[in-house]
């Protein structure tokens, strides 16, 4: 399984413009190990049981109104139990002042305050999806990742197949490369991959009988992305005269990764073959099935030969992509 993962608080103040109000400490010092966030309901009762110290916690305007109902005295009390619990920021919303009894007891716990000038919906959703996407489990595999066609295509195989001579060819006709050789893959949803280049190797492509070229700077910026979701494996394998390779599509291969599922498309290398154009047809047919058509079986209906649903196989293979 991966390792979890952590981000400073620096990074986020910085991401989402936080203003700081009281800092103890350099923010760079404190990490942020959990992605979910909180908004203290029961908390503000009393109730501490499951009090999760990893979450940034978010006062709002209905937390303020709450809180108002109070003196000062009693406001004071009821922050001071919540903050000895050691969340490892407080932030509060649509610029709303810090009130003294919430200072006083940030300032005797040692708990950070931020603002932000944004509404508490609009700032949880972005902390979160900021959270979501910097810790997510990740492994990092060798391959090469390419947008073709808005596809997250993840061409993999053995040493000197050919995956970065096609990343060029598929960079020349157009698309776009995100990563060479290692690819770093976050599973940021139960159902969704990203994947990114390590950032000392980002833009770089190793040709063999040229060496290492900078993408970016022979190619134009529009030759290059950031990150891409993986919607796709294209495995490429040596030509085996004794294999019997799909020549219908009307199974389906995956293999996982994360534990999340991905397609799988095995391309057989021999000379002669035009590789970039074979995987650009791949991702505009693997974009067609996932919109509920496949070629395959409209074949065999044409024909008369109709496949039921139950027919259809769906194969894991093992693409040394998992965990």
């Amino acid at each position: 399984m991966a390792a979890d993962f952590k981000v400073s608080l620096d990074k986020i103040i910085k991401e989402l413009s936080l203003e700081e109000v009281y800092m103890p400490v350099s923010p760079d010092s404190i990490m942020i190990t959990s992605a979910d966030i909180d908004r203290p309901g029961l908390e503000l009762t009393g109730y501490l049981d499951f009090f999760d110290k990893r979450r940034i916690m978010i006062l709002g305007y209905t937390e303020y109104s709450y809180l108002n109902k109070f003196g000062a005295e009693q406001q004071n009390h009821v922050l001071s139990r919540i903050f000895s619990m050691g969340p490892p920021a407080v932030i509060i919303t649509r610029d709303m002042r810090a009130s003294n009894p919430l200072l006083i007891a940030a300032e005797e716990c040692n708990i950070p305050i931020l603002r932000s000038s944004e509404t508490t919906s609009e700032l949880s959703a972005n902390l979160i999806s900021y959270l979501n996407n910097k810790l997510a489990p990740r492994i990092t595999r060798h391959g090469v990742l390419v947008e073709v066609y808005g596809e997250g295509c993840l061409i993999t195989g053995d040493s000197g197949v050919g995956k970065s001579e096609t990343a060029i060819e598929l960079i020349k006709r157009g698309h776009r490369l995100v990563a060479d050789d290692a690819v770093e893959i976050r599973r940021t949803s139960k159902k969704t991959l990203v994947g990114t280049s390590p950032e000392n190797i980002r833009h770089f492509i190793e040709l063999r009988g040229i060496g290492i070229i900078n993408a970016r700077r022979i190619f134009g910026m529009g030759a290059i992305k950031q990150s891409e979701k993986i919607d796709m494996v294209i495995n490429m394998e040596l030509w085996d005269p004794n294999r019997a390779y799909d020549r219908m599509g009307l199974d389906s291969e995956y293999t996982e990764i994360l534990g999340v599922k991905v397609p799988v498309t095995t391309i057989p290398v021999r000379p002669g073959r035009n590789l970039s154009m074979i995987i650009e047809v791949a991702a505009m047919n693997n974009r067609q099935k996932k919109m509920g058509y496949n070629a395959a079986l409209e074949l065999l209906e044409n024909l008369g030969m109709s496949v039921g649903e139950e027919e259809v196989q769906t194969i894991k293979v093992d693409t040394g992509l998992g965990e």
